[in-house]
C-alpha cells in the first residue's frame, strides 16, 4: 500500500510537487529563523565575553573575590606558565592574558607642563606579536575614529570623547600615571596612535587601551597578569561546557589553600551575566515558539485545503468500492510522505542558509562606520542541534493534522454528497 501511494505521488505531480514545496519553504524559514534568532540573542553575551568576561576566566582566588575593584596587587603570578598549562589542558580554547587598571592621563603642553588631565580606566590586551588575536576579537579596526591602531610598543588608543576633552591628537605624547602592583607610583609615557568609540557612556568618558607589555612595564607586573581569559574556538559561548570546564580546573586546584592559587569561572558565574544568559535562552525560546506556531498554522491550513479539494476524488474512490476508512488512512499516509519529504528538503535548505550566515555573516558596519566598539558590526546566525530536528514539528505534524481534520469530513458527509461532488 505504501509503495502504491509513493508511486502515485511521484507520477501525479499535482498532488505532490506543490504540497512538498509549501512544506519545504515553511520548514526552511523555521530552521533559518531559529538559527538567526539564536545567533542574534547571543550577540550581547558574546560582546560582553569578548571585552570583559571571556567564555571562561582564570584569576587568583584573592583577585576573583575583588575583581570589580581591579586589585592588581592580587594578580596571578607565573602567568606565562599558567598560560602554557591552559593551552595544553584545554586545546579547544583560545587563551589570552589581560590587565585592567585605573589611573590618570596627563597631557603636556609645548613646554612640558601639564595642559590637561583626566581619570582613566585602562585595558591592556595582547595587541602586538604573532599570536595577537585580541585586535580581531575586539574589532578595534572597525571602531577607529581618528588615527590608526598601535603597531609597536609605546602606542595606545584613547576613547574619542576623552581625547577631545584633553585636546590631544594622534601622534601626541601623553603620560599614564597610576599605582604599580607593589603600591609605588607609576609614570609611563605613551604615544596616541588613534581614538575609538566604545558606545558606552561611562567608557567613552575616559578609557585607554594599550599592549599588555606596556602595562607590565608601567605597573611593574613582569610575568603577572590580572586574568587569563579563554574563548571557545567554535566562536560561541556554551554555558554547559564552560561550567564543566571550570569545575574540572577548580577540582585540580582544590588541594591547595593558597589564596593566590588560580581559580576558573565561567561567564555565567561572573557579575550579572547569569541573568543575561538565562534571559537570552528564554527569549530565544519564546520568539522561536511564536514563529513555529505561526508556520504550523500556515502548513496546517495548506493540508486542510488540500484535503477539501480532493472530495471529488474521494467520491470516485468510494464509487468503485473503497471504504471510507481506507480512503481516510491513505490520505494520512500520503500526508506523512509529503510532510517527510518537504521537511527533509526544508531542513537541509534552512541549515544551508543558516551556515552561510554563521560562516560569513551579514556585515552592517557600513551602516554605522566607527559607531561603537560594543556593538556587533556583523550579524551572524548560530546553528545548534535543535535546528536539525526543529522543522519536523511544523513540517510533519501540521501537515498530518491538517489532512486528518479535513479527512474527517469523509465520515460526516453522506456518500451521495461525495458522488455529487464527483459529478461537478
Amino acid at each position: 500500500m505504501k509503495k502504491f501511494l509513493l508511486v502515485g505521488l511521484w507520477r501525479d505531480k499535482s498532488r505532490s510537487s506543490l504540497p512538498v514545496l509549501v512544506v519545504a519553504i515553511g520548514v526552511t524559514l523555521t530552521v533559518f529563523m531559529h538559527a538567526y534568532i539564536t545567533g542574534f540573542m547571543g550577540d550581547t553575551i558574546e560582546m560582553n565575553a569578548r571585552f570583559t568576561y571571556g567564555h571562561v576566566k582564570v584569576m587568583s582566588r584573592a583577585y576573583a573575590e575583588l575583581s570589580e575593584q581591579m586589585p592588581n596587587d592580587l594578580a596571578l603570578a607565573s602567568s606565562s606558565d599558567w598560560l602554557s598549562q591552559l593551552e595544553t589542558g584545554f586545546p579547544l580554547m583560545e587563551w589570552s592574558e589581560r590587565i585592567h587598571f585605573g589611573g590618570l592621563i596627563d597631557v603636556p603642553d609645548s613646554d612640558g607642563e601639564t595642559k590637561a588631565q583626566g581619570p582613566v580606566a585602562g585595558f591592556a590586551y595582547q595587541l602586538l606579536g604573532k599570536e595577537a588575536n585580541e585586535m580581531k576579537r575586539l574589532g578595534l579596526d572597525k571602531s577607529i575614529v581618528r588615527g590608526k591602531l598601535p603597531v609597536k610598543q609605546g602606542e595606545a588608543l584613547l576613547s574619542e570623547h576623552f581625547a577631545q576633552k584633553l585636546g590631544i591628537e594622534p601622534g601626541d605624547t601623553f603620560t599614564l600615571m597610576g599605582s604599580t602592583m607593589n603600591g609605588g607610583m607609576a609614570f609611563y609615557n605613551l604615544i596616541l596612535a588613534g581614538t575609538i568609540r566604545f558606545g558606552v557612556d561611562v567608557m567613552d568618558r575616559g578609557s585607554v587601551i594599550l599592549d599588555i607589555a606596556d602595562a607590565r612595564n608601567a605597573l611593574e607586573m613582569s610575568d603577572f597578569t590580572g586574568e587569563i581569559v579563554g574563548f571557545s574556538k567554535e566562536g560561541f559561548y556554551n554555558d554547559e561546557q564552560a561550567m564543566l570546564m571550570a569545575a574540572r580546573f577548580n577540582e585540580q586546584q582544590s588541594t591547595t589553600g593558597d589564596v593566590y592559587a588560580p581559580v576558573m569561572k565561567a561567564l555565567s558565574q561572573q557579575g550579572s551575566m547569569a541573568m543575561y544568559v538565562k534571559m537570552s535562552e528564554m527569549w530565544s525560546l519564546y520568539v522561536s515558539l511564536v514563529f513555529i506556531f505561526a508556520m504550523s498554522l500556515v502548513l496546517w491550513n495548506a493540508g486542510l485545503l488540500g484535503g477539501l479539494r480532493r472530495y471529488g476524488e474521494i467520491g470516485l474512490r468510494i464509487a468503485i468500492g473503497e471504504e471510507k476508512r481506507q480512503v481516510y488512512f491513505s490520505m494520512i499516509y500520503e500526508s506523512i510522505l509529503i510532510g517527510f519529504a518537504g521537511t527533509v528538503i526544508g531542513t537541509f535548505t534552512g541549515l544551508f542558509f543558516a551556515w552561510l550566515l554563521q560562516t560569513y555573516g551579514l556585515d552592517i558596519s557600513g551602516m554605522m562606520k566607527g559607531a561603537s566598539l560594543m556593538m556587533p558590526g556583523v550579524i551572524k546566525a548560530r546553528i545548534t542541534m535543535v535546528d536539525f530536528y526543529l522543522g519536523f514539528f511544523p513540517g510533519m505534524l501540521s501537515t498530518i493534522l491538517g489532512t486528518a481534520l479535513s479527512g474527517i469530513g469523509i465520515f460526516k458527509r453522506q456518500t451521495a454528497s461525495l458522488f455529487k461532488e464527483l459529478e461537478t
